[in-house]
């Protein structure tokens, strides 16, 4: 399987679908209809809402676009790395641990905020990585502020990643003060039109704009399922982490600074759960953004390659294990 998506074969993006469908079949075998949170946003509760008529006859529809969105993310994420020359040769793996990580917990395959925001901060890495190519980049972090402005209205916790836009500016430029207010700037444009709307209307409320948020830690479920996943998350990101030092010497300035504003993202994307932390794993899901690519590292740079097979088929295992005799989905 590591062998046939190693290769850029544009049948691969066929088989990448057919994979996606069998590994995630319980997905549409039992609907799940989302749930309101306090975090989300006005975005997604319209998105909800536009939705709601037709999902109450046709529960289906939910995992539909569940799975359409997490394709989409798995394809964007393939072509972002592979055009970024991430890795020694272009390969499909990317999407294929894209949609492997997000099969190893339930929640992680439901429509949600969280699930929307991933397609946006998918778009705003895009935005980043191209500054370095470029001289005249006042455009980009404009809208990377913007892309990140409107991911507060859809899941308000995640506005802490213009932190992350402020270190891809660290690293990809040198220091310009216009540059930082130009993504301050960006960002605050949808809550100025968001205000103008909401007085118009009469509505204004300081609390719509900005909404309540608090730092607890969220409530996770320490059973051998949740010990096994983090497990076979944990184990190819140490190895891909080896590899990816290894090599740092062999790739291009541009690179180096890409797989820094990864592993950035990584470590803020640990901390978002912790704003308005819940019971649920859904805020989680930003991690697979990364984690997906250091997971490719894990499949494609071992010169053993049984050990990347097994680390691959026993991921499959336990997945297909957790969805027919575990907890399911």
């Amino acid at each position: 399987m590591i062998g046939i998506f190693k290769h850029k074969n544009p049948v691969n993006l066929l088989l990448l679908l057919v994979f996606g469908i069998l590994i995630k079949l319980p997905m549409f075998l039992q609907p799940h209809q989302p749930v309101n949170l306090h975090t989300e946003g006005v975005i997604y509760r319209l998105l909800l809402n536009a939705i709601k008529p037709f999902g109450t006859s046709y529960p289906i529809i939910y995992p539909v676009i569940a799975f359409t969105l997490l394709y989409l993310q798995a394809i964007a994420l393939t072509r972002l790395f592979n055009d970024q020359r991430m890795m020694n040769k272009a390969t499909y793996l990317v999407g294929v641990s894209y949609l492997l990580i997000t099969s190893l917990f339930a929640e992680w395959n439901y429509l949600s905020a969280p699930l929307l925001v991933n397609t946006v901060l998918i778009m705003v890495f895009a935005v980043i990585f191209k500054m370095y190519q470029h001289q005249h980049v006042q455009g980009k972090i404009f809208n990377a502020g913007l892309l990140i402005g409107l991911v507060s209205f859809i899941y308000f916790p995640a506005t802490a990643f213009l932190f992350w836009v402020f270190l891809g500016l660290i690293i990809m430029r040198p220091f310009r003060l216009t540059e930082w207010l130009l993504a301050i700037l960006g960002l605050l444009t949808p809550f100025y039109f968001y205000g103008i709307f909401l007085f118009f209307i009469d509505q204004w409320d300081l609390q719509k704009l900005i909404p309540f948020f608090n730092l607890n830690a969220p409530v996770l479920d320490k059973t051998l399922w949740f010990a096994y996943a983090v497990f076979l998350i944990g184990i190819p990101f140490f190895i891909a982490v080896y590899y990816v030092q290894a090599n740092l010497g062999r790739m291009l300035i541009q690179v180096r600074k890409n797989w820094s504003l990864v592993l950035l993202f990584l470590i803020l994307a640990i901390f978002i759960p912790f704003i308005n932390g819940s019971e649920t794993y859904e805020n989680w899901i930003m991690l697979t953004i990364p984690l997906a690519a250091f997971h490719t590292f894990a499949y494609l740079y071992p010169t053993q390659t049984w050990f990347s097979q097994i680390m691959f088929w026993f991921t499959i295992v336990y997945v297909l294990a957790f969805q027919y005799y575990g907890p399911g989905w």
